[in-house]
Protein backbone atom coordinates (compact mmCIF):
# COMPACT_ATOMS: atom_id res chain seq x y z
CA UNK A 1 0.00 0.00 0.00
CA UNK A 2 1.43 3.17 -0.79
CA UNK A 3 1.77 5.92 1.64
CA UNK A 4 -0.43 8.66 2.26
CA UNK A 5 0.29 12.15 0.61
CA UNK A 6 -1.53 15.51 1.18
CA UNK A 7 -1.79 18.39 -1.03
CA UNK A 8 -2.92 22.06 -1.20
CA UNK A 9 -4.32 23.51 -5.08
CA UNK A 10 -5.07 26.59 -5.48
CA UNK A 11 -7.77 26.63 -8.34
CA UNK A 12 -7.72 29.84 -10.31
CA UNK A 13 -9.93 31.17 -13.64
CA UNK A 14 -13.53 30.58 -13.78
CA UNK A 15 -14.12 28.55 -10.77
CA UNK A 16 -16.70 29.94 -8.01
CA UNK A 17 -20.71 30.21 -8.68
CA UNK A 18 -20.07 26.97 -11.31
CA UNK A 19 -21.02 24.41 -8.47
CA UNK A 20 -17.14 23.69 -8.89
CA UNK A 21 -16.95 22.75 -5.25
CA UNK A 22 -19.50 20.36 -4.76
CA UNK A 23 -18.23 18.28 -7.84
CA UNK A 24 -15.05 18.24 -6.59
CA UNK A 25 -16.48 16.43 -3.36
CA UNK A 26 -18.00 14.52 -5.24
CA UNK A 27 -15.06 13.67 -7.75
CA UNK A 28 -13.05 13.36 -4.46
CA UNK A 29 -15.03 11.01 -2.38
CA UNK A 30 -15.31 8.57 -5.61
CA UNK A 31 -11.36 8.67 -4.81
CA UNK A 32 -11.56 7.90 -1.68
CA UNK A 33 -9.66 11.08 -0.89
CA UNK A 34 -10.16 12.83 2.89
CA UNK A 35 -10.04 16.55 3.04
CA UNK A 36 -11.87 19.59 2.21
CA UNK A 37 -12.74 22.17 -0.48
CA UNK A 38 -13.46 26.03 -0.08
CA UNK A 39 -14.04 29.29 -1.95
CA UNK A 40 -11.47 32.14 -1.20
CA UNK A 41 -12.06 35.71 -0.90
CA UNK A 42 -10.16 36.31 -4.08
CA UNK A 43 -11.86 34.33 -6.47
CA UNK A 44 -10.05 31.21 -6.28
CA UNK A 45 -11.04 27.54 -5.13
CA UNK A 46 -8.78 26.14 -2.27
CA UNK A 47 -8.81 22.58 -2.15
CA UNK A 48 -6.36 19.93 0.59
CA UNK A 49 -6.47 16.45 -0.26
CA UNK A 50 -5.24 13.73 1.49
CA UNK A 51 -4.46 9.74 0.57
CA UNK A 52 -2.80 7.66 -2.38
CA UNK A 53 -0.71 9.60 -4.35
CA UNK A 54 -2.24 8.05 -7.23
CA UNK A 55 -5.74 9.42 -6.97
CA UNK A 56 -4.48 12.72 -5.40
CA UNK A 57 -2.92 12.69 -9.13
CA UNK A 58 -6.35 11.91 -10.85
CA UNK A 59 -8.04 14.84 -8.28
CA UNK A 60 -5.23 16.80 -9.62
CA UNK A 61 -5.87 16.26 -13.32
CA UNK A 62 -9.84 16.68 -12.44
CA UNK A 63 -9.14 19.89 -11.26
CA UNK A 64 -7.14 21.51 -14.14
CA UNK A 65 -10.17 20.45 -15.97
CA UNK A 66 -13.61 21.08 -13.24
CA UNK A 67 -17.21 21.04 -13.97
CA UNK A 68 -18.27 21.98 -17.41
CA UNK A 69 -19.12 25.57 -16.29
CA UNK A 70 -15.73 26.58 -15.08
CA UNK A 71 -12.80 27.75 -16.48
CA UNK A 72 -10.08 26.92 -14.88
CA UNK A 73 -6.55 29.00 -15.63
CA UNK A 74 -4.44 27.75 -13.47
CA UNK A 75 -3.99 25.01 -10.30
CA UNK A 76 -1.08 25.56 -8.19
CA UNK A 77 -0.48 22.55 -6.37
CA UNK A 78 1.58 22.23 -2.89
CA UNK A 79 2.76 18.70 -1.47
CA UNK A 80 2.30 19.22 2.56
CA UNK A 81 3.67 16.88 5.33
CA UNK A 82 1.20 14.57 6.39
CA UNK A 83 0.55 15.85 10.00
CA UNK A 84 -2.54 13.96 11.03
CA UNK A 85 -4.90 12.39 8.80
CA UNK A 86 -8.21 14.45 8.36
CA UNK A 87 -10.76 12.98 10.12
CA UNK A 88 -13.85 12.85 7.89
CA UNK A 89 -14.64 12.06 4.27
CA UNK A 90 -13.75 15.08 1.65
CA UNK A 91 -16.16 18.25 2.85
CA UNK A 92 -17.27 21.63 1.51
CA UNK A 93 -15.72 24.28 4.06
CA UNK A 94 -17.73 27.64 4.17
Amino acid sequence: MAKSKRVRLLISGRVQGVYFRAYAQDEARGLGLRGWVRNLPDGRVEAVAQGDPAQLKAFEAWCRRGPSHARVQDVVVVEEDVEWTEPFPFEIRF
